[in-house]
């Protein structure tokens, strides 16, 4: 039964987003750092704005011919060595700073070798901030006056934001102050760190135009790290722990293990507008920039730093420091913050510090550095192969895949290269001649980042509500308050409570209503009424101008006391303003001495941690000092074996070769015994034959001997044993001049020759002359010649023992050499001797044996092996001439 396979579920359609057909170039820039030394070799030039030039330093070839090349490379913009921290912060972040106000997105990276100042150029020393700290202030001097209370902005933990009421906001305010330890206090320029403090002078602060007033927002800051490719949040509580144990099933601590927990690594998700973000990471909600930068250099603190050759703290990892922009529209009265999630528009601006790139020759890494400096420079070959295959895809219209998720770093930025906002990058360099090659290679990679485009991203919608709320409903409540204070006045609200009390206390009047004219009695009764009423009013009239002059007096004693103690304030004041400029005066000194303690404790700071660094370079040097000491011994003793060991050998080998000689030597004497009995036995037979031919007729008998004459002793059977024949040719016996014939030489053949005759060479009138035909005669040889013939004959003279003079010719072949000359191979001897019948004297002849003694001369080369070993060499290209002196080198031969 065949099943049918299951169709794969569609994957969710990302939403459609309003496309930008204009796109911007990702903007390249490049600064310079100054020299460590001025006996230091620079090997950058800044031509102009925009382009520098690359100088190879000496002993650099960077052409085949050995020519030194000069190369250029243009930029958007370059800033040399001069340039301040503000003006590179004008040109760069600033326009990012302003998009992310105006709800867009931005990503900003320094770029370049280890030790090119990357960490400088993006955070900066005290004075001189660098872009990060420079982009806070920006900021929050934009949005200060129009930021929402802390918790009314909340994150979702999905890459979200939610809004919430204020009454809301303050009771999770509350909430979460009750369940702190200790209130914390709000941070202060003065209880920074004194290594992150007056980064930024007043009036380099900036401030941002055209932002909306009615809105509210809310500034968040996360920081992440990302090493050996794995991604660690700098914000957390318990992001370094101290060594903990592990513990088993029965609830306690296994022995001996002080094994490290490592921090959890945090992974990258995918939210519902596919954008990329770091799940679990903590997101900080600050109110000021002092409280932003605080929090950066808390997580700054645990970042991974090490000491290598070429930089005292290198970074290990990647830091990307993330500032989120909330920020939500009022409502039609322009007086709380709209609940709408929808409406809520969140951007954010990426600050990332790559690590360096390196060499591990270079920098001696070992170890655990070597695995880390392999991680960097991968993450960096990935971004720099996404740039290659986005500008392939741009350029030719292919479509290939950019491998993101090859590393952490470029995927999650892979959205800002989708055109979810600007990229920019600041290339750091440093002018040295010893990062030349480097360098070379960041500024490659820079330019082509440069031909890369971006898409634009779009505007926001813009809210239908009515423009400056904000401001109309401040106008409003500031009139409401005007007009309730000149309502409902203070000064007047007591005076009915006293009319009332004094008209209580007067008689009340009597009846006045008349019935009857002759009505005698109402009328009296009314006008004694207001005779009391009248009495009364007079007690009072006298009871107050009674009052009036007391209090009169008691005010005019008071305006004296008054007067009096004036005086003594004016007099007093006097003294508290002398008091006032001791004080100023004293203030001044204590704020200098402030400003000069934090600056010796910054040194002190400094001082302490060069001497931790110092310390364990000591340490580690020391290390390094004892295994190479350890390792000379190990080598010095293996010396020592060695040595030894070869000693024995040598001298071994020496006992082998000295019996192996004197067995050779007692053969070939043995031999030269042999020959020299035999020729002996031939003299006697040609001695004989020649006697007999000196007589025509009989021949006469042989005179009676008186004596006995010595017979000759035969050889034993040892000694007439034959000797060992060699592989090679015997030599030719003497030449004799038996017959006045024409006798052709056996080097006669069909090759061409080379017959050498020196201008020293005697003609002895003999009757054997050696006639070699189709030969070139030279008196010295030369390359010319050598190059011409196949075959070599050399003439050569000497005095024989007998005072004669013999004469040899040595025959060799000429072959090529692989240095493009000739050389020649001696292959044979041939000796033309003379001899005259009336020397009575046994000559032995030179080709039929040496002496028994064993003594050689320039004739004795008779066997093969001595022959075939001699050789002379003609190079290319040298001068022979006359007196040139044949040397025999005999070739070693294998025991």
């Amino acid at each position: 039964m065949i099943r049918q396979a299951k169709g794969k579920t569609p994957r969710r359609p990302p939403p459609k987003k309003p496309s930008s057909n204009q796109k911007d170039p990702v903007g390249v820039y490049c600064r310079v750092r100054p020299l460590g030394g001025e006996d230091e070799e620079c090997c950058i030039e800044v031509i102009s704005s925009t382009t520098i030039q690359l100088h190879a330093p000496e002993g650099f070839k960077t052409n085949r011919n050995g020519e030194y090349k000069e190369t250029q490379c243009s930029f958007k913009k370059v800033f040399g060595v001069s340039v301040s921290q503000r003006e590179l912060f004008e040109y760069v972040a600033k326009p990012l700073v302003d998009d992310l106000i105006h709800g867009k997105n931005g990503l900003l990276f320094t770029y370049g070798v280890t030790g090119s100042g990357k960490t400088f150029t993006m955070t900066g020393s005290p004075g001189q901030g660098g872009l990060l700290p420079r982009s806070l202030d920006m900021i929050f001097n934009t949005i200060g006056p129009y930021q929402a209370k802390r918790y009314v902005f909340k994150t979702d933990d999905k890459n979200g934001m939610d809004v919430q009421s204020e009454v809301d906001a303050l009771l999770e305010r509350q909430r979460r102050e009750n369940n702190l330890p200790a209130p914390k206090a709000t941070p202060s320029r003065q209880k920074l760190d004194p290594e992150i403090a007056d980064m930024i002078k007043p009036e380099e602060a900036y401030k941002a135009d055209g932002m909306d007033e009615d809105s509210s927002y809310s500034i968040f800051v996360s920081y992440i790290e990302i090493y050996n490719n794995y991604i660690y949040d700098l914000l957390e509580e318990n992001q370094e722990d101290a060594i903990k144990p592990k513990w088993n099933g029965g609830g306690t601590p296994v022995r001996q293990n002080t094994e490290f927990i490592p921090p959890q690594s945090k992974i990258l998700r995918e939210d519902q507008n596919h954008n990329m973000y770091v799940s679990g990471c903590m997101e900080v909600e600050v109110k000021s920039a002092e409280e932003a930068f605080q929090v950066f250099w808390r997580g700054q603190k645990k970042r991974k730093i090490a000491n290598t050759r070429l930089n005292r703290e290198s970074s290990r990892s990647h830091s990307v420091f993330i500032i989120k922009l909330a920020q939500a529209p009022l409502d039609a009265d322009g007086d709380n913050i709209l609940q709408d999630k929808s409406q809520v528009n969140v951007s954010q601006l990426c600050l990332v510090d790559l690590a360096g790139s390196e060499r591990t020759g270079r920098t001696g890494a070992e170890g655990t550095r070597i695995r880390e400096a392999g991680n960097i420079n991968q993450s960096l070959l990935t971004l720099r192969t996404c740039i290659e295959i986005l500008r392939e895809n741009q350029m030719c219209g292919t479509n290939k895949m950019v491998p993101y998720r090859d590393s952490k770093v470029t995927h999650l930025f892979k959205n800002y290269f989708d055109g979810e906002g600007k990229v920019k990058m600041v290339v750091c360099v440093n002018p040295k001649a010893d990062d030349y090659e480097e360098t070379l290679l960041v500024m490659r990679f820079a330019e082509m980042t440069q031909e890369v485009e971006i898409a634009r991203p779009v505007d926001r919608p813009i809210c239908g509500f009515t423009p400056g709320r904000r401001n109309r409903n401040q106008a409003f409540k500031e009139e409401l308050s005007r007009k309730l204070e000149e309502r409902g006045g203070p000064v007047d609200r007591d005076v009915p409570s006293v009319i009332t009390h004094l008209v209580h206390s007067l008689p009340p009047l009597p009846s006045s209503e008349l019935t009857d004219p002759h009505d005698d009695i109402t009328l009296p009764r009314l006008i004694e009424t207001l005779q009391s009423r009248h009495r009364i009013r007079q007690m009072m009239i006298e009871e107050y101008n009674k009052a009036a002059n007391m209090m009169k007096s008691m005010l005019q004693e008071l305006d004296s006391n008054l007067i009096s103690k004036d005086n003594f304030i004016h007099e007093q004041n006097g003294k508290l303003f002398e008091k006032d400029k001791v004080i100023q005066t004293n203030k001044a000194e204590i704020e200098r001495l402030e400003k000069k303690t934090k600056m010796q404790e910054h040194k002190i700071d400094i001082l302490q941690k060069t001497t931790k660094i110092y310390e364990d370079d000591k340490r580690s040097l020391r290390q390094e000092l004892e295994t190479r000491e350890q390792r000379l011994h190990r080598e010095l003793s293996e010396k020592r074996r060695m040595e030894q060991r070869m000693h024995g050998v040598v001298s071994d080998t020496q006992h082998k070769w000295e019996k192996e000689c004197e067995r050779r030597v007692n053969a070939m004497q043995l031999e030269m015994q042999n020959k020299l009995w035999v020729k002996d036995e031939k003299l006697k037979q040609l001695k004989a034959i020649v006697t007999e031919s000196k007589t025509p007729g009989r021949p006469d008998p042989p005179p009676r001997q008186t004596q006995p004459q010595p017979q000759p002793q035969r050889p034993s059977r040892e000694e007439r044993l034959p000797a060992k024949r060699s592989a090679s040719p015997s030599p030719v016996p003497t030449a004799t001049p038996v017959r006045p014939l024409h006798r052709r030489s056996r080097s006669a053949g069909g090759e061409k020759w080379v017959d050498h005759k020196p201008a020293s060479s005697l003609d002895l009138g003999t009757v054997l002359q050696p006639v070699i035909p189709n030969a070139i005669q030279v008196s010295a040889p030369s390359e010319k010649a050598l190059s011409k013939c196949d075959r070599y004959v050399l003439t050569h003279q000497e005095v024989a023992s007998d005072g004669e003079i013999q004469t040899k010719l040595i025959k060799g072949e000429v072959i090529k050499t692989r240095g493009g000359g000739q050389a020649v191979q001696f292959t044979d001897i041939e000796t033309l001797k003379q001899e005259l019948t009336t020397v009575s004297s046994r000559k032995r002849k030179s080709s039929e044996g040496t002496p028994a003694s064993g003594d050689r001369t320039d004739g004795a080369w008779t066997d093969v092996e001595t022959r075939c070993s001699v050789a002379v060499e003609m190079r290319a290209g040298s001068n022979m001439g006359p007196g040139f002196e044949h040397h025999g080198i005999t070739k070693r031969r294998k025991p």
